[in-house]
């Protein structure tokens, strides 16, 4: 058993959202947070966007985009700055110097389910980006395998270690 300092009052709080797979398709979104952090390996950094849906259904549901910027793989900073200008061009802001210039930004993110990896399940993803004024989505980019000297060494692009 353990005591509470404080009363807990659950009436206060919004419970947390489920996680469960999305039907894939296109969903209202825009990007409410975004920050610069680390790769697991040390090597590099990634932006990480958090994006939330604004309408429909799934209204307020949350996923993230990570986007290897720093990284001493050149193929993943490649597939990172493509998707950087997908979304760019969604939202409308062709030379951001901070990452908070597309927050709040309406914008059209095709959501696809990424199949499971070893111990992780299977989950949702963001698969394209469009303008709201109906703009067809521009695809996000397969994202390359690590080369086989960095997975025999145990180093692996930030986005594959989901």
């Amino acid at each position: 058993m353990a005591l509470l300092k404080n009363p807990f009052d659950a009436s206060t709080i919004e419970p947390m959202q489920s996680f469960d797979i999305m039907e894939p398709g296109k969903y209202p979104m825009v990007f409410t947070d975004s920050e610069m952090k680390a790769t697991a390996a040390g090597t590099g950094e990634y932006l990480q966007l958090t994006a939330e849906i604004i309408d429909g259904q799934h209204k307020g549901r949350k996923l993230w985009v990570r986007l290897n910027l720093e990284n001493p793989n050149r193929t993943a900073v490649e597939i990172a700055e493509r998707e950087l200008a997908s979304i760019c061009q969604a939202v409308g802001v062709m030379t951001p110097s901070d990452s908070a210039e597309l927050h709040n930004i309406p914008f059209v993110g095709t959501v696809k389910i990424e199949p499971a990896k070893g111990q992780y399940d299977a989950r949702n993803g963001i698969g394209g980006y469009a303008s709201m004024s109906g703009a067809a989505p521009t695809p996000t980019p397969a994202r390359a395998a690590p080369a086989p000297a960095q997975a025999a060494a145990g180093q692996f692009p930030g986005w594959a270690a989901k």
